[in-house]
């Protein structure tokens, strides 16, 4: 009779089940009553019941329960080697697939691998050449055998006698599978060693925007005159860093941006870009382009164009039949000796014009030759051989760049063509003080910045602009600061003085005196024997390293309270030749260098500065 009624409670509802007798399929007391989590492969991580994630897990083999409902799929940063056409099949959903840098070959990446993906969008294959230490494990009848295989440290390859770090050299993905899914938007087989792919691989396919073939060894003969014939939706194709000699014919008319830089292209055929009227970027540099590799046409019917790179290429004149939407136009590195007017006149939109290291000499930009570019923005040419600036520039010119290059002599009207100008840079020129007229400058009421950087100046220029922000004068031969070529710079903000011949007695009193918004004075690499007085008030940061200073007295900080940078290393302090007071009143000095002296420098800072600087010895 007990036992019967112990029964009868166990069955009733509500009743508390017996240790050990717990029904796996209800909720236990304490637990969520939602539904267990999506199945998910072990290893992996998998946020949403249709994304696997199996990033960076050491995965060596496919997982072999990933659930049928996924549609992102990321295998990333493994070491796979194939994928099983059993398992990959089951995913019909899938629309991302990422296998970005495994060890998977063109025998692991099966055709028939895709042909159930039918919704597949994204597929990354990129970076599949990789190499690692051989280890047992299923799937290594795939690599060479160990005792016939090249052996390689490092990125060389060779024969490294008895050494036990071995590697295997797995077979490489080099050729493209020869059908990839209708459905596709995005394909990456970037970083492989793929050296052929298929009219299917990439035709036919009405969805696709995006192919990125950089970085494998594609020639002109593996890729078929119709590799993208029905995939009227390409707008990006990156062919960069393969072998292609000359630009492949047949290419989508839908591309908005070709990249085709570090190839050995030597020619575009004629006709070769008639059809891509919405190309808006062309990346041709680091090629073998002549002057005869080019026609008149080549450009002419890329009527949306805007950038267009042919840098370290072998031209020798500026390419004709340029659009007129044209904004930036590359050219540095050629070997261009003079820029015709004519081959400029239809790129009247030209924004950007980069001409350095060519070889343009004293007539290489004949006077007003870019004058019709009305819209010119900045203008490169460092690097060449131009003697004078050159001369009736667009009147709208924001940056000319001219450094590197035998400007001797600046004139009173080498500038006026240029009122707009706000960057000037003319270092390392032959610029002597004598040829430098003392109206030189004063056309330019825009300008912030002006380099003149390693010249031949003994004294600071005349006429500088009253809106300047920056002023360069390091390298050159100053031995003395006057305060008149300085006034009215109430706007400087930074002011390089480095590396001159300049002494404390050779700085004029009231030098600094207008200088009411300068930051950063550089004077290292001088001959100062101490710090100059009465710096500029709003002063942050300081360089005295590399001079003669062997004393820092009480009062050399005094007209410099937000002083936040101090560099007096390399010089000739001792232990206590900065007095103790020098720093009082710095509440907001972080920095003190003082490293490179001839003895560890004592560095006192009053208590109340924010931040303990650091005060180096040598």
């Amino acid at each position: 009779m007990q036992l019967s009624l112990l029964l009868l409670l166990l069955l009733l509802p509500g009743s508390p089940a017996a240790p050990g007798m717990e029904d796996a399929a209800f909720p236990h007391l304490g637990e969520s009553s939602q539904p267990l989590p999506w199945a998910c492969p072990p290893r992996c991580s998998c946020p949403r019941a249709d994304m696997v994630d199996c990033d960076g897990r050491d995965l060596r083999v496919f997982p072999n329960n990933i659930t049928r409902a996924a549609q992102h799929l990321s295998l990333q940063n493994n070491q796979l080697q194939e994928l099983p056409y059993n398992e990959l099949s089951r995913l019909s959903d899938l629309r991302t697939l990422n296998l970005h840098n495994n060890l998977i070959s063109s025998e692991g990446l099966p055709d028939e691998a895709f042909e159930s993906l039918t919704q597949l969008q994204h597929i990354y294959v990129a970076h599949n050449k990789v190499r690692y230490p051989p280890e047992p494990h299923p799937r290594l009848d795939l690599a060479w055998p160990a005792s016939h295989s090249t052996e390689c440290r490092g990125d060389s390859t060779g024969l490294e006698g008895g050494h036990q770090d071995q590697y295997v050299v797995l077979p490489q993905l080099s050729v493209a599978p020869q059908f990839l899914p209708r459905s596709l938007r995005v394909a990456d087989l970037a970083a492989n060693q793929v050296t052929e792919i298929f009219p299917l691989t990439f035709g036919e396919k009405p969805a696709l925007r995006s192919v990125y073939l950089h970085n494998n060894q594609l020639s002109n003969a593996g890729l078929p005159a119709d590799a993208f014939h029905g995939s009227e939706a390409v707008t990006t194709l990156s062919l960069s860093n393969n072998q292609l000699s000359y630009l492949p014919p047949s290419l989508p008319p839908s591309l908005e941006r070709l990249h085709l830089q570090n190839n050995l292209i030597a020619k575009v055929p004629r006709g070769a870009l008639s059809r891509q009227t919405h190309l808006r970027e062309l990346y041709l540099q680091h090629n073998q382009l002549t002057d005869s590799g080019l026609d008149a046409t080549t450009f002419s019917k890329l009527h949306r164009l805007e950038y267009l790179d042919l840098s370290h290429n072998q031209l020798a004149a500026v390419p004709a039949g340029l659009p007129r939407t044209l904004a930036v136009l590359h050219l540095g590195r050629n070997r261009i000796r003079q820029v015709e007017a004519d081959r400029l006149r239809g790129a009247r939109g030209l924004r950007y014009l980069l001409l350095q290291h060519n070889s343009l000499g004293a007539a290489g930009l004949p006077a007003g030759v870019l004058r019709p570019l009305r819209g010119l923005h900045t203008l490169h040419v460092y690097g060449n051989g131009l003697e004078r600036v050159p001369l009736a520039l667009p009147r709208r010119l924001r940056s000319l760049v001219l450094p590197h290059n035998r400007v001797a002599v600046l004139g009173a009207r080498d500038l006026t063509s240029t009122p707009g100008l706000a960057e000037l840079n003319l270092a390392y020129n032959r610029l002597a003080s004598a040829r430098v007229h003392r109206r030189a400058f004063r056309a330019l009421r825009a300008l912030r910045s002006l380099d003149l950087t390693g010249n031949q100046l003994t004294r600071l220029p005349s006429g500088l602009p009253i809106g300047l922000h920056t002023l360069r004068l390091q390298r050159n031969q100053l031995r003395a600061l006057e305060p008149e070529p300085l006034a009215g710079l109430d706007q400087l903000r930074e002011l390089s003085l480095a590396h001159n011949r300049l002494r404390v007695g050779d700085i004029g009193p009231g030098t600094w005196h207008e200088l009411q918004a300068l930051q950063v004075l550089d004077l290292s690499h001088n001959e100062l024997s101490f710090v100059p007085p009465d710096l500029p008030a709003a002063l942050e940061e300081l360089h005295l390293q590399s001079n003669r200073i062997s004393h820092v007295g009480p009062e050399a900080f005094l007209s410099t309270p937000g002083l936040r940078a101090l560099f007096l290393r390399a010089n000739r302090l001792h232990m206590t030749s900065i007095a103790p007071e020098a720093f009082l009143g710095l509440l907001h000095l972080h920095v003190v260098d003082t490293t490179g002296n001839p003895e560890q420098v004592l560095v006192q800072l009053p208590p109340t500065a924010p931040r303990r600087p650091r005060a180096w010895g040598p």
